[in-house]
C-alpha cells in the first residue's frame, strides 16, 4: 500500500526503485560476500538457461540434466525467493537470517528431489514412497512460502485452498455439489511433486524453456539503453501535440513493453518522466497515472512479446507462438490506438497546452510514425529474401555469412550512433522542457533494432521454437553489450577502450542479474500454479465448475462469460497476470467451449484463452489492489484508489474487445484471407476510436447523448456485422436431421454444416445438446462423407439415432461427454446447412453513413458555436 504522504507528493527516484525492486525481484540486498554469492547464484542461472535453449545444449548437458530442468529452475527460483525477499516487513534488508538460508536450500533441495532420486522413484513407477510423500508435502509448503513472499499472500491462499480440497474433500461439510472421494497423502504428494501433473507441469515447464530467455532478453535490452531510446523517440515524435507527453507515454510503454514483462516496471521507468510533464500540460495527478498504467499494462498483450501467458497458450491450445501472436495482433494494436485516442479527447476537452514550440500537423506525425511501423515490418519481412538467397547459393558457409554481414551491419549502425552524443535521461521537472528532435537522434540507437529483428525472423519466418528464437537475439545482446562502449570510443578517438570494455562486461552481467531476479516471482507462480492445475486433473473439479457456472448463468453465454471475466478480476486482486491465466484457463476455458457449444456458438480455444488472458492483464489495474496504479499514484503523487479507478475506464476498451472477439473471431484473423484481413483491420480501428468517442462524451466537439449512443451503436455494428446480417437473412437453413445424409451430399466442397447432438451427459445423465461444425473438406457422395466423419447412425422413424463413434474418428473426443449406453438415446436433434447469405461486409456502408451524418452534425454545431475545426 501507499501511504498518506504519497498522495501529496511523488516518491524520490531512491525510492521508486525499492517500489519495483519489492514488487518484482525482492528488495533484500546483502552487501560483501553474500551479496557477491547470489550474484554469481543469479549469473548462474541466467547462464545455465542460455545453455538449455542453445542448439548446443544436446551435446553440452548431460541427459539428466535436460530432462530434470524444470526441477532446476524451481531450485534456483525458489532458492533465490527466500535470499531475495524478506519474510516479514519488519525483517532485515541488509543481511539475510539463517532461518531464510535453511529454507532457500533445503528448498533448492527438495526441488531437486526428482532429479536427485531419479532412479528410486522410476524403480517405484513413478509414485512416492513413505519417505517421498513427506519431502513432498514440506516442498509444497516452502514452495507457498516462497510465493507468499514474492507474489503476495493471494497465491499461497488460493494453493492451499485448493490442495486442502484434495485431502478433505469427501468430508461432510464440503458441499454435495463439489465433495469428491479425497485422496491419501501418498496420492497427492505423488501426483503434485513426483509426476509432471503438479508443480513440474506444463507451466513449470514453459518457464523454463521459454519464458526465462525472453524475460533475459528484455533485461538486457533495457541494460543497453533501449528503453531510455524508445522513450526518447516517442517524445520527439508526439511530445509537441497536444496532449504530447500522454501520447508519448501510451507509444513509448507500448516500446518498453517489448523489454519490461513488468507493468509496475514499465510504470516506474517511463512514468517518472512522463507523468510529470502530462501534469504540466494539465493532466491531472490521477488521470496521468492513470494514462501510464493503462499504457504500461496494455504491453503485456502486444506482439511479438506478450509475457509468459502467451508460451502457455502455445501449450494449452496446441497451435504455434506465431499463431497465438497472429491471432493476437488485431485486439492488442487497435487497443493501443483506442488509447492514443483517449489521451487526444481528454487534452482536446481541457484544451491542453502543447510542449515547446515546434508547430507539426498531427496528420503528419501520425503517417511518419505509420511510415516507421510499416517500415520496420517490411525489413522484418524482407530480410527473408536475401537470406534465402545465400543460403541456397552458399550451403555450406550460409550461417558464417550470415553472422558477417550483421556483424557488419551492427558495427556499421554504431559507427552512426557513435556520430551523436551517447542519449542521457531528461528531468521532467525542468523549468524548460526541450523535446528531442528525433532527425537528430534517432541514429543514437538504431542498433537496438537488430536483436529485435532476429527476434521477429526467427519466430516469424523461419518460425523456430520461442526458446531457440529469444537464444539467438540475446546471444546478439551479449555481443552488443561487450562492444558497444568499447567500439563507440574507438570511434570517437577516446583512449577509454579497456574502462568502455570493463563498464560493457558489469552491463551484461548486471543484465544477467537482474533477468535472474525477474524470473524468480514468474517461476514461483507458474510452479504454485501446477497445485491448482494439479487439483483440477486429480479431482475433477473442471466439471463441478461447468455446472456451477451454467447454473448460475442459466445456460446464457453472455452471462457465463460476464461470469468468467469477473472471476479473472477477483483473482487478478491479488493473482499476477501469469498466475491468474493459469488458474482460470484451467478452470474455464474447456467450460466456455462446451457451453458455447451447447448454445450453438463455435467458440475457438485460442479465442477463450485470449479473453482470459485479457482479463488478467487487469490484475494491476483493478482497485483496490491494483499494483500498477499505486506505483503510479507513487511517482505523481495522486490517490492510488481514484488512480485505479480512472484507469479502469481507460481500459474499457480491453474489457470489450474479448468479448467481441469471442462472437466474430475474424478480429482474431481465423480463417480470414489477406484483403479480409486489411479490411476488418481498418474497420475495426474506426469502431475502436468511435467507441472510444462514444465512452468518453467528446467526438469533434461535446456529444449529445444521443450522439453518444449512436457511436456506441455504430461502433457495435462494425465490430459485429455478422449479428446486423443475420437478422436481415439468416445464415442457415434447417434440414430434417434424417436428411443429414443428403445435406452432406448437396454440400459444396468448403462449406460447413452444423449439426446439434442432442443425449445424456456422461456424467450427470441429464438431457444437454452440443453443437458440432463438421466440415465438408472432400469430393464425394453423402455416404462417403458420412463415413469420413466417423458417425454411426442408426435411424429409427424420424429419429436420427447415434452409436458411439470408435476412439480414432475425428469427432470422437467432441461426444465424449455423452453417455451412449443408456436408455434415452444419443440423437441428431438439427441440421443446419449454408444458407445464401449477402456479405456481411454491406453492414458497414450504414454504419459509415451514419457516422457521416454524426460529423455532418457536430461540423455543424461547431461552425455556430464558433468553435475551430
Amino acid at each position: 500500500m501507499v501511504d498518506k504522504s504519497t498522495e501529496s507528493r511523488g516518491l524520490s527516484e531512491e525510492e521508486l526503485q525499492e517500489l519495483v525492486t519489492s514488487s518484482d525481484s525482492g528488495s533484500r540486498s546483502p552487501e560483501g560476500g553474500v551479496g557477491i554469492l547470489l550474484a554469481v547464484v543469479a549469473v548462474v542461472w541466467s547462464l545455465f538457461q542460455v545453455l538449455l535453449a542453445s542448439p548446443i545444449s544436446n551435446y553440452v548437458l548431460p541427459g539428466d540434466v535436460i530432462n530434470n530442468s524444470r526441477q532446476i529452475h524451481l531450485a534456483f527460483a525458489i532458492f533465490l525467493a527466500f535470499m531475495a525477499y524478506p519474510m516479514l516487513k519488519s525483517s532485515p534488508r541488509s543481511y539475510i537470517p539463517i532461518h531464510d538460508w535453511i529454507m532457500g536450500l533445503l528448498g533448492a533441495f527438495i526441488a531437486l528431489y526428482g532429479f536427485i532420486f531419479y532412479q528410486k522413484i522410476v524403480a517405484a513407477g513413478g509414485l512416492a514412497d513413505d519417505v517421498d510423500k513427506w519431502f513432498a508435502l514440506v516442498g509444497l509448503l516452502l514452495l507457498f512460502e516462497g510465493a507468499r513472499r514474492a507474489l503476495g499472500p493471494a497465491m499461497a491462499i488460493i494453493a492451499t485452498i485448493f490442495l486442502a480440497y484434495v485431502f478433505f474433500g469427501s468430508s461432510e461439510w464440503v458441499p454435495d455439489v463439489i465433495r469428491w472421494k479425497g485422496a491419501s497423502l501418498k496420492k497427492a504428494m505423488s501426483h503434485m511433486w513426483i509426476t509432471s501433473e503438479g508443480v513440474f507441469g506444463i507451466a513449470l515447464g514453459v518457464s523454463t524453456k521459454f519464458v526465462f530467455l525472453f524475460v533475459l532478453f528484455g533485461a538486457l535490452l533495457d541494460k543497453a539503453g533501449a528503453g531510455n531510446y524508445f522513450i526518447k523517440m516517442a517524445f520527439g515524435a508526439l511530445g509537441h501535440l497536444k496532449g504530447g507527453p500522454a501520447k508519448a507515454a501510451v507509444v513509448g510503454s507500448a516500446a518498453t513493453g517489448l523489454i519490461s514483462g513488468s507493468s509496475i516496471a514499465n510504470v516506474v521507468t517511463t512514468g517518472t518522466f512522463t507523468i510529470p510533464l502530462m501534469k504540466r500540460v494539465g493532466f491531472s495527478s490521477e488521470k496521468a497515472g492513470a494514462v501510464e498504467v493503462a499504457s504500461s499494462v496494455n504491453g503485456q498483450i502486444m506482439p511479438p512479446v506478450m509475457g509468459a501467458a502467451a508460451f502457455l497458450m502455445v501449450e494449452y491450445v496446441g497451435i504455434s507462438y506465431v499463431e497465438v501472436i497472429t491471432h493476437a495482433f488485431l485486439p492488442a494494436a487497435i487497443s493501443y490506438i483506442a488509447l492514443v485516442y483517449i489521451v487526444h479527447l481528454e487534452a482536446v476537452k481541457n484544451n491542453m497546452p502543447t510542449l515547446g514550440d515546434r508547430v507539426v500537423s498531427m496528420g503528419r506525425t501520425i503517417a511518419g510514425m505509420a511510415a516507421f511501423f510499416v517500415g520496420f515490418a517490411a525489413l522484418c519481412y524482407g530480410v527473408q529474401y536475401p537470406v534465402r538467397w545465400i543460403t541456397s547459393a552458399i550451403p555450406g558457409m550460409s550461417a558464417e555469412v550470415l553472422s558477417l554481414l550483421i556483424a557488419l551491419a551492427y558495427v556499421a549502425l554504431l559507427w552512426l550512433a557513435a556520430q551523436t552524443p551517447d542519449l542521457e535521461p531528461d528531468d521532467p521537472n525542468a523549468e524548460e522542457v526541450t523535446l528531442p528532435v528525433v532527425s537528430e537522434i534517432y541514429k543514437s540507437g538504431l542498433y537496438f533494432l537488430l536483436p529485435i529483428i532476429v527476434l521477429v525472423y526467427f519466430l516469424m519466418i523461419e518460425q523456430k521454437s520461442p526458446g531457440l528464437s529469444a537464444f539467438w537475439a540475446t546471444l546478439l545482446l551479449f555481443v552488443i553489450l561487450l562492444t558497444q562502449r568499447p567500439l563507440k570510443s574507438i570511434f570517437r578517438g577516446e583512449n577509454q577502450t579497456a574502462n568502455a570494455f570493463r563498464e560493457g562486461v558489469i552491463d551484461l552481467i548486471q543484465g544477467l542479474i537482474d533477468g535472474a531476479r525477474n524470473m524468480i516471482g514468474i517461476g514461483l507462480a507458474t510452479a504454485t500454479a501446477g497445485v491448482i492445475v494439479g487439483t483440477v486433473t486429480l479431482t475433477g473439479v473442471g466439471q463441478v465448475m461447468a455446472d456451477l457456472v451454467e447454473f448460475l448463468s442459466g445456460g446464457n453465454l453472455i452471462a457465463m462469460l460476464a461470469l468468467v471475466g469477473l472471476l479473472s478480476l477477483v483473482l487478478g486482486m491479488g493473482l499476477p497476470t501469469t498466475a491468474n491465466y493459469i488458474v482460470v484457463s484451467s478452470l474455464m476455458a474447456g467450460v466456455v467451449v462446451e457451453l458455447g457449444a451447447q448454445s450453438g456458438l463455435i467458440v475457438p480455444l485460442i479465442a477463450v484463452h485470449l479473453f482470459v488472458f485479457y482479463f488478467g492483464i487487469m490484475a494491476d489495474v483493478t482497485p483496490p489492489v491494483g499494483l500498477a496504479s499505486f506505483a503510479a499514484a507513487a511517482v505523481s503523487g495522486g490517490d492510488a484508489i481514484r488512480t485505479g479507478f480512472v484507469a479502469f475506464f481507460y481500459s474499457l476498451r480491453t474489457i470489450a474487445l474479448p468479448f467481441v472477439f469471442i462472437f466474430n473471431t475474424d478480429l482474431l484473423l481465423i480463417d480470414v484471407t489477406l484483403m479480409q484481413g486489411i479490411l476488418v483491420f481498418a474497420m475495426a480501428s474506426i469502431a475502436i476510436l468511435v467507441f472510444t468517442a462514444g465512452t468518453m462524451g467528446w467526438f469533434l466537439t461535446k456529444s449529445r447523448i444521443y450522439e453518444s449512443v449512436a457511436l456506441v451503436l455504430i461502433a457495435f455494428m462494425l465490430f459485429r456485422p455478422d449479428f446486423v446480417m443475420d437478422r436481415i437473412q439468416p445464415p442457415f437453413k434447417t434440414t430434417e436431421p434424417t436428411e443429414f445424409v443428403t445435406a452432406l451430399n448437396d454440400a459444396q466442397v468448403g462449406d460447413e454444416l452444423r449439426v446439434v447432438i442432442t443425449g445424456p451427459d456422461f456424467d450427470t445423465g441429464d438431457t444437454k445438446d452440443t453443437t458440432l461444425l463438421i466440415s465438408v473438406d472432400t469430393e464425394g457422395t453423402g455416404d462417403e462423407r458420412l463415413t469420413a466423419t466417423g458417425f454411426i447412425l442408426l435411424p429409427e422413424g424420424d429419429v436420427m439415432r447415434m452409436d458411439e463413434p470408435s476412439f480414432s474418428s475425428p469427432y470422437a473426443d467432441n461426444l465424449s461427454s455423452f453417455d451412449f449406453y443408456l436408455d434415452e438415446p444419443v440423437f441428431i436433434s438439427e441440421v443446419k446447412a449454408p444458407a445464401q447469405q449477402m456479405a456481411k461486409e454491406l453492414v458497414y456502408i450504414p454504419a459509415l453513413i451514419l457516422l457521416a451524418f454524426i460529423v455532418l452534425l457536430q461540423r455543424a454545431r461547431m461552425t455556430r458555436e464558433g468553435v475551430p475545426a
